[in-house]
């Protein structure tokens, strides 16, 4: 049986923040549907009660309900739970991997889908730190502090799909990133200082990545055609591309030739009037030294 943090009791709603299913997100409310429509199948098959098959996985019969009626997204651990609990063959843990992407919200997954696949990724940010770059506790702060307020369950949302975009990372082979950041959200103490100490940490962590170049644009500059807002450029190995500047094109992704070859032109400007990657590195270390 199930034994949550020592206490034996049995998961609520409560303890699962941010696993309710978006309404909006039509396929992920068919997948959510289909999995608890084979959940309860398979429970009823073998004749068991939902409140006894609630104590043998952790969970309180509303919950199991819930997830059975696609109102809930289940946790991998339930799935694998479930499965040995109904003797299913594995058939029911096979399903974590659509239901892992049910959790992150559609435009991140489309976000997400288009960085898994290139080979070339250019960031420039200027008034945050670049998503693939940040800590669970700085992104829970900066999407934490958004007016008006996302819901506690929204912010461990929209945290955890920030977070698995950080995959991208890990790919074999590893795609080229490079990362344009701003001075003054690194200066910026988000979360607090422990918070922010940890975030540059990992700055200087993901710039040591043979396959990562991290420059940081100095506040004592000129200007340059990043002011107008964030801009990316991601290719792709059949030689296509797809780019987004904030200030050009309404800040609309394009695909078309000639207006990704601006986004170039501005992301190569920028890299060009940053600091080396050397310097950067050099920067941020001094900004700890601060502390």
């Amino acid at each position: 049986m199930y034994v949550d943090s020592g206490e034996g009791r049995l998961r609520t709603e409560a303890d699962e923040p941010g696993w309710e299913v978006d309404p909006d997100d039509d396929w992920g409310v068919a997948v959510v549907a289909t999995v608890g429509r084979q959940l309860k199948l398979r429970r009823e098959a073998v004749g068991m009660r939902a409140a006894d098959f609630g104590i043998a996985v952790g969970y309180g019969e509303d919950m199991v309900y819930k997830i059975e009626g696609g109102k809930r997204i289940p946790q991998p651990e339930y799935l694998d739970k479930a499965d040995e609990v109904l003797g299913a063959s594995g058939l029911l843990s096979a399903m974590k991997e659509d239901v892992r992407k049910v959790r992150y919200p559609k435009k991140v997954r489309e976000l997400g889908k288009l960085e898994s696949k290139a080979i070339e990724i250019g960031v420039y940010e200027c008034n945050i730190i670049a998503g693939l770059l940040q800590t669970p506790d700085h992104a829970r702060a900066v999407i934490g502090a958004a007016q008006p307020p996302y819901s506690p369950d929204d912010v461990e949302r929209m945290v955890t799909a920030r977070l698995a975009r950080q995959s991208v990372f890990e790919r074999d082979p590893a795609p080229s990133i490079h990362f344009v950041l701003e001075e003054a959200p690194l200066r910026r103490e988000v979360g607090g200082t422990m918070v922010w100490r940890a975030q540059l940490e990992r700055l200087l962590e993901a710039g040591r990545l043979h396959h990562v170049t991290l420059q940081v644009m100095p506040t004592n500059t000129d200007a340059h055609p990043g002011l107008d807002g964030r801009i990316e450029l991601l290719k792709f190995p059949d030689g296509t591309a797809v780019g987004r500047s904030e200030g050009a094109f309404n800040g609309r992704p394009t695909t078309d030739p000639k207006q990704l070859r601006v986004i170039e032109l501005q992301y190569g400007s920028i890299r060009a009037q940053a600091l080396s990657p050397r310097e950067s590195s050099a920067f941020i270390e001094q900004l700890l030294g601060e502390t």
